[in-house]
């Protein structure tokens, strides 16, 4: 820990607050509809904060035992990790009366409130220095576990309680200008899900257009064809100047720069082909939710084996429309993989055969710049919230380690 700025304290929170484990509530009384909601895990952000959970909300219509309906402000921790990084996130309940305090939770009471303000306590068990703290005195293997008094005990820097409460008035404007930008994030992407839902399926029309769409298949459309991956024991191979792409990096989605480059001669000794741009990228394989997963090329490249494209023929389709098309039917591209448990892969064969409802060509590429400009409205804001979060961030490691001083005057 940095050196202790005047008139702060090196110490633990062990004589400041007492954490309360939550209620075991009974599982035969969880519901999908009801007045309190079971406050869980997944309501916590990994880098703290509340997270509403919207459809997945858990109810509870059984007896209440006195203590544990939250009140709004109330901050507690996750003690135990069933996401990577979430041991010891902190949360604010937002509403009155709403909340119940379930088990593996710890609830902050302050025992000190003349050395203590609460909404500084939230902010420091966000911080990376406490929460690496946490994690290293954490007990258990796959699921990581916490307590109360190792909670108490960790090491921080307090200021004097006024310093305190301008800190936390500071941080929490930024707070708001993050929630307010996640909220605009989701309602645009619900605004974009229902958009497809309407005009990929024919359901609602643009102005200006009319008649029949017609169904077709994938492989009447494009020509589909798989990428290679050069022999790795040739250096000669490799390191050259063609992009090469690799299925991990289909999650970029709209393709402007790969990671991989090939020679000439690593494409020349292996199935391996350059693609034009705009063709239908498709994960036939990889890890976790890759397979089934589409992008759409902006530059020339290659691809490994694990990527289908599909080079259109532009008479009959429009990429950017197909594009928005297969990425709205994530889960039906998943369910056509053969194997074991799902676990097995896509293939040619397979793709040639998906059905797809095709309007007119002028159509197709008004609709795709209807959903196009929905992408770009929903990227601005996920990089104006990453930037909110960076700022944030190096904000809060200056205050919270006395490295720039507050006005408590103006507190």
């Amino acid at each position: 820990m940095s050196k202790i700025p005047e008139n702060w304290e090196k110490t633990t929170f062990e004589k400041f607050i007492s954490i309360k484990h939550g209620f075991a509530f009974k599982s035969e009384f969880f519901s999908e509809q009801g007045d309190y909601v079971l406050l869980t895990p997944g309501h916590f952000y990994e880098h703290g904060g509340f997270r509403d959970q919207k459809h997945k909300t858990k109810y509870y219509t059984g007896d209440i035992p006195n203590g544990y309906i939250l009140n709004k402000g109330s901050v507690l921790l996750a003690m135990t990790e069933q996401a990577a990084g979430l041991l010891g996130s902190a949360i604010s309940i937002p509403l009155d009366g709403k909340y119940l305090h379930n088990q593996r939770l710890g609830l902050i009471s302050i025992t000190d409130p003349k050395r203590i303000d609460l909404n500084f306590i939230y902010l420091i068990y966000n911080s990376p220095d406490v929460r690496k703290q946490i994690a290293e005195q954490a007990s258990g293997t796959k699921v990581k576990h916490t307590s109360p008094d190792r909670l108490r005990n960790v090491l921080v820097l307090l200021p004097p309680l006024p310093e305190q409460t301008k800190i936390a008035k500071i941080l929490s404007t930024w707070d708001k200008a993050i929630t307010t930008t996640e909220h605009l994030i989701g309602n645009s992407q619900q605004q974009k899900k229902s958009l497809m839902q309407s005009l990929l399926t024919g359901k609602k029309r643009l102005p200006g257009f009319e008649g029949e769409w017609n169904y077709t298949r994938l492989g009447e459309i494009s020509l589909l064809t798989a990428g290679a991956t050069p022999l790795t024991s040739k250096k000669e191979y490799w390191d050259g100047d063609i992009p090469w792409m690799n299925s991990g990096e289909i999650n970029l989605k709209k393709v402007y720069e790969v990671t991989g480059r090939i020679t000439e001669l690593g494409l020349s000794n292996s199935s391996a082909k350059i693609l034009p741009r705009d063709c239908l990228l498709i994960a036939l394989a990889g890890q976790g939710k890759t397979r089934g997963t589409v992008a759409l090329n902006k530059i020339e490249l290659c691809t490994n084996q694990s990527i289908a494209a599909a080079i259109f023929n532009p008479q009959k389709a429009y990429a950017e429309f197909i594009y928005q098309n297969m990425d709205s039917r994530y889960s039906e591209l998943r369910s056509l993989s053969g194997g074991d448990g799902g676990r097995g892969g896509l293939n040619l064969s397979i793709l040639r055969s998906v059905e797809i409802n095709l309007p007119p060509l002028p159509e197709q590429q008004k609709i795709a710049a209807v959903l196009t400009a929905a992408d770009n409205e929903i990227e601005l804001l996920q990089k104006k919230l990453a930037f909110l979060k960076q700022e944030k961030a190096a904000l809060m490691q200056q205050l919270l380690t006395g490295k720039r001083r507050v006005n408590v005057e103006t507190a």
